[in-house]
Order: structure tokens, then sequence, then C-alpha cells
């Protein structure tokens, strides 16, 4: 489909921060008609830092979708003994290549809503006792100004382009004009849709590519309710862990609900929707406000996630067992990465490209049937996940040439997938599927819980290093073990 596409021009650079240069490339809004609209991309670039023994063009996508890949990029050297951390190694033998996807952040960042409608998004209260937080006529409204937005800001057929395999495409529009004949790819989340998407249209361009926390590309490109399903699952197993922790520890050590986390737990929840907490502003830092069942609800769905932040988790729920919101509230506000619908504006670029990519039925009826099988699969969870993907259902901009075969990538060298065996967001079997769907790959596993493993265990970024800089992987099969979950003290990376 891009064969007919020219090459682009060189990218020209300018200075935008510490060792970082930044650039904008357009490339055709849709790759039939090259010759059509064209839409410009934000492009950064982390120089290697031993420029002598340079390999190439490191390109990553950090997920969600919706996530700012140059945003992130900025940020990496701060963010060191998290998910997505390149190593020095790493830094120094790659030029690292950060692109905005179309419809995120630098590159035309989509809008579906007012600055006044997200106020008023975040500040409705859901009731987390009702599947989808609202009766269900309130969700199909909701829907309706959403989809009516979108369309409202942008047109219908920019955000028709917002599929994976246009991203892949832009992708390898950036190699071009970088000058590079081949790029070593490492994606997270979402961003292991994007590689393999990569390695399938253009699999003679890939060195090495690492996948890590992958996605199931078969569930992505199926039924996005029983995709949705299978996070839900996925992230009532991690708070499920939580819980058995915290109960295993005893008292002693975890003293949140006397032995039973989890009755303690919806009965705070419960207490908290009936009577939030109020918290006082923090100049500064918060703005203050209530503090309500769905919000601690959501709050712990996300901590629970990463074993890492457990201790921290704990002391929140501790403190508004006693009536002190203010931990649990600062919590909350800080969520802006979710699989499930959160008021913020990266949610919407998120929303467009599932919605460019997904199948989802029309009918209410189906999502009835999903919200129904995803409260009975996860108690607490699913009532967040259900009715999430009525957004999709309602799209205005259908894409009416998305592909959806196999992404095999077949031709490409062997990919190194990376997988948590409990992740709350993408669950182990999904890295097992992929292993089996790409042509050729090596399955790592990290033991424990969380979103993501480069940059947060040394076993995982020794194996992933080897992989981007020789070449070289583990066996298939091969385990990382990671330190032992704990609800108070805190937790060191594992150096195992």
């Amino acid at each position: 489909m891009s064969a007919s596409v020219p090459s682009p021009d060189p990218l020209t650079w300018r200075n935008c921060g510490k060792n970082l240069e930044c650039a904008t490339i357009e490339v055709p809004q849709e790759y039939t008609e090259p010759d059509g609209a064209r839409i410009p991309l934000a492009v950064m670039r982390h120089r290697a830092t031993d420029p002598d023994r340079r390999i190439g063009s490191l390109v990553f996508n950090p997920g969600g979708p919706g996530v700012s890949a140059t945003e992130t990029l900025r940020s990496l050297p701060k963010t060191a003994g998290t998910p997505g951390s390149f190593s020095p190694e790493v830094l120094a033998r790659f030029d690292v290549i950060a692109m905005d996807p179309r419809g995120v952040g630098g590159s035309q960042a989509v809008r579906c809503l007012t600055d006044e409608q997200r106020a008023d998004a975040a500040g409705t209260a859901f009731d987390p006792a009702v599947p989808g937080g609202k009766p269900l006529p309130r969700l199909l409204a909701d829907a309706a100004a959403f989809t009516g937005g979108c369309v409202k800001h942008q047109s219908k057929e920019f955000l028709a382009s917002m599929s994976t395999d246009n991203v892949a495409r832009d992708i390898d529009q950036v190699r071009s004009a970088l000058g590079e004949d081949k790029i070593t790819y490492y994606g997270l989340s979402y961003g292991t849709v994007v590689g393999p998407m990569y390695a399938t249209l253009f699999p003679h361009r890939v060195r090495q590519m690492v996948l890590d926390a992958p996605v199931d590309t078969n569930k992505w490109f199926g039924n996005s309710l029983t995709f949705l399903n299978d996070v839900a699952v996925a992230s009532e197993k991690t708070l499920n862990a939580w819980f058995e922790t915290c109960r295993a520890e005893g008292t002693a050590v975890c003293p949140f609900g006397a032995g039973d986390p989890q009755a303690a737990f919806d009965t705070l929840i419960d207490t908290l929707e009936a009577k939030p907490l109020k918290v006082a502003p923090v100049e500064g830092t918060s703005p203050g406000g209530e503090l309500d069942g769905a919000m601690a609800l959501e709050a712990t769905r996300a901590l629970a996630g990463d074993q890492n932040i457990w201790p921290l988790l704990t002391s929140a729920l501790l403190a508004a067992q006693e009536g002190k919101g203010a931990p649990l509230f600062t919590l909350w506000s800080s969520v802006t990465v979710s699989p499930f619908p959160v008021p913020t504006a990266m949610y919407e670029a998120h929303t467009a490209v599932r919605c460019a990519d997904w199948w989802t039925p029309a009918g209410v009826a189906a999502h009835k049937a999903a919200a129904t099988r995803a409260v009975n699969e996860a108690e607490r969870i699913g009532t967040r996940a259900a009715y999430s993907a009525l957004n999709c259902a309602r799209w205005p901009a259908p894409n009416k040439d998305r592909v959806t075969k196999p992404l095999t990538g077949a031709g490409a060298p062997p990919a190194l997938v990376v997988a948590g065996r409990l992740d709350p967001v993408t669950p182990h079997h999904w890295a097992e599927d992929m292993t089996r769907t790409l042509d050729s790959a090596v399955l790592l596993t990290r033991e424990g819980v969380g979103h993501g493993s480069y940059g947060a265990n040394s076993c995982v970024s020794k194996a992933v290093d080897a992989a981007l800089v020789r070449g070289t992987h583990p066996a298939d099969g091969a385990v990382c073990k990671t330190d032992t979950p704990a609800t108070t003290r805190p937790l060191v990376v594992a150096n195992r």
C-alpha cells in the first residue's frame, strides 16, 4: 500500500532539550492517496551518548494508546527504574527515536471534549455498584456527546486514519527520513501492537524487536468486548493478589481489614460512596475535593497493578479508614492511564485509536451481555470495565480498510516477547498467544505483579539489552524472578 508513496525529505532537527532534538515530518493522511491530504507528526531524537559505538536508530512506542512518545522520551532520564526506561548501554549505542502517533501528543492530538466537559466528567460521581458507573441511558448519552465532539473538533477522515497500520507506515516514513536501512524497535503495551504491525508490513526493515507487556493482536483486532473482559479479569487478579498477600502477612504486618482485607475494602468503598471524605486543598499539589467510593476503587485498581507501590496503597487505604482521604485522593488524581474510561485528555486519543482498530458490536444487547459477564468474572473491577466500548459502538468515523490479518512478522528477525506473570492490563496468556502468532519469537516471563518489565527488573533489563544491542535472546520460556510482594515494606528491583 505504501509502495507508491515518495520518500520523505531528510528531517530538519532543532535542539529541544538536553541531548534532545525535535523535528516534524509530513505524511499522507491515507496511504492509498499519497497525493492527498497530509498531516504533520512530531518526532524527537535522543542522540547516542557514545557516537563512536552507535549501532543505529531505536524507535519506541510507550503505549496507551494515546501516550505521547516525545514526552515520554523527554522524561526518561528522570524515570530510571520504571517500565520502559532505557539502560545507559542502550542510550549509548542508539539514537532513540520517539514519534507521536497521529492524533497523539504533538501530532494533532485528538480532541473530543471541551474544557468544561472534561471538568464536568472529572467531577461527575460514578456509582461503583452500577455497571459502567451510571444508568445505561446516561452512558449512551455520554457516548453520543463524546463521539459528536470528536467529529466537531476534527474530520471523520482524520479519525478514520488513526489505525495502527497507518502508524506503522508513518514509522517507516520516519525511518526513510532518518536515512536508516533498518530500525531497532522497542514497544510497551499498545506499542506491542505497533511493533508486530510494522514487522508484518516491513519485515526487511527490522533489525531487532522487543515487545514488553504484549497485547494479543488477534484479540485487539477481534471483538472488543472479549478483549475488555480479559483486561477486567487481569486487573481483578492483581487486586486479589494484594488481598491474598495482606492476609498471608497477618495483621502484625498488614493491619488493613484485621485479617479480612476483602471485606474491609468492600466496606470502605460502600462507606466512602455513602459519605465521601472532604479533602482540603494543598497549594501547588492538589486542588482538594471529595473522595468517594468510585474514586477509591479506581485508585486502588491502578495501584494494585504494581507490586512496587503496594506499600503506598496500604498506607492510603489505612488512612481512608481513619477518615483521612488526602493520600488516596492524591493517588486517584494522578491516575491518567487506564484501560477503562477516565476523564483525561489522553483518553480521547486512546479511544480514537481503539475505535479505528477494533471491531465493536453496534447493538446495545451485546454490551449488556458483556457488562453482565464482566461483573460476574471480575467482582470489583467489572463495574469499571462494563460498557467501556460504547464510544466505539457509536464511532462516527469507521475505518473501512483496517488490517485484520494475523500479525506474523514473517521475514523479520525473531522478536523477544517479555510478559509479567500477573499483569493488570495485558494478561500473560496474551503473550503466549503473541508468541504463537509471530512467525519467530522467544518468550521471557517476569514473575510478580506489574505492567511492563524492562527498566523495572534487572534480569529482564539484561535480556532486553542483549536483544537490542547484540541480537541475542534467552531460551524460549525463560523466567526472571522478582522480589516477593509485600504490602507494607518498600520493594527494590530484583538483582537476580
